[in-house]
């Protein structure tokens, strides 16, 4: 299959890899991009993809909450350039339509599409917004939290929004919801907590843990064998690097020959101990909640404290019940 450069350049900005890491595993998986990050990730080449999904690059989001803090909503207005984003009349068409969603306390995004403005609904309203800027337009996202305390937080900007519900009100509930939206807003959670996280999103992250360890035991093996050749393992830790430390002196031919054949035949013969493999990738499983869950999360206005501690430090049965976070292009 024949990779584009703008596939390894999107793999590129979804992963931080190198661009022949990225074309490598493209080429590896025909294309797929999900398969070609966990190859990546196996290798120690990627961070994890929370969101490997692309929308839209411009647009205004915005969120906002009622006066008793029991309602709150995020609305995401897409167009194709920041010229039209940052167009004021464009900010306070996305704002006009999040204040109705507001007042009306609206459901949800098929709701709002049929609610209607001056006589026409909000559908007609965004379509008709093409018309005006000379691009396409679309209504890109719509959320809702209702409940005992809800709040909200805009970036500056008009590009990311947070909204947050707690489950109770108490003492000083706007701050720490405030400061629970800053979180969101900067640390992008994907669950609040563990429980949350949709099974298959656990066992494909095991998955990678479990292969990600097992060549790393390999990977130790195969170092451990090269030292006791005599070899140093950063020589000669690819075919180009063998080939080009011959080149430059570093290593003999006869060394480059015996690291080939000791990185092909090593890994096959590891016996690997399967009880520790399976202990180190519960450790790593541990390292992907405590940085992907809400509650789990160090807290960035009370470190060393977590985000559970810092809410129960204020109240013992506080607690985040749910959270959305609207940014363009995730």
């Amino acid at each position: 299959m024949n990779i584009t450069a703008a596939q390894v350049n999107e793999l590129r900005q979804m992963t931080g890899a190198g661009m022949m890491d990225c074309k490598k595993a493209l080429v590896e998986t025909d294309g797929n991009i999900e398969q070609a990050i966990d190859i990546l990730r196996k290798k120690g080449m990627a961070k994890a993809a929370k969101r490997a999904d692309r929308t839209a690059s411009e647009g205004c989001v915005l969120s906002k909450c009622t006066e008793d803090h029991k309602y709150a909503a995020i609305v995401m207005i897409n167009c194709e350039t920041d010229f039209v984003a940052n167009n004021a009349d464009f900010v306070k068409f996305t704002k006009d339509v999040l204040d109705m969603a507001v007042a009306n306390r609206v459901k949800d995004i098929e709701a709002l599409k049929a609610m209607a403005i001056n006589g026409q609904t909000v559908e007609a309203l965004v379509a008709n917004q093409s018309a005006v800027t000379g691009e396409k337009t679309e209504l890109g996202g719509f959320k809702v939290l209702e409940g005992a305390y809800v709040t909200n937080y805009n970036h500056p900007g008009n590009r990311l929004a947070v909204i947050v519900e707690m489950n109770k009100t108490f003492g000083n509930v706007d701050e720490i919801s405030h400061e629970v939206a800053l979180q969101v807003a900067a640390m992008s959670p994907i669950a609040v907590s563990e429980a949350e996280v949709p099974q298959e999103v656990k066992d494909r992250e095991y998955q990678v843990a479990v292969d990600k360890t097992k060549e790393d035991q390999i990977a130790k093996e195969v170092e451990k064998a090269l030292r006791k050749a005599g070899i140093n393992p950063n020589h000669v830790d690819s075919d180009d690097h063998i080939d080009s430390n011959i080149t430059k002196g570093y290593i003999t031919a006869e060394q480059g020959a015996l690291a080939r054949e000791i990185r092909a035949n090593v890994p096959g013969q590891v016996k690997l101990n399967e009880v520790m493999v399976e202990n180190i990738a519960k450790g790593r499983m541990g390292k992907f909640y405590k940085e992907n869950c809400l509650l789990n999360q160090i807290s960035l206005i009370a470190d060393p404290k977590t985000v559970a501690e810092y809410i129960q430090a204020a109240d013992k049965e506080a607690t985040v019940k749910a959270f959305y976070r609207i940014k363009l292009g995730e």
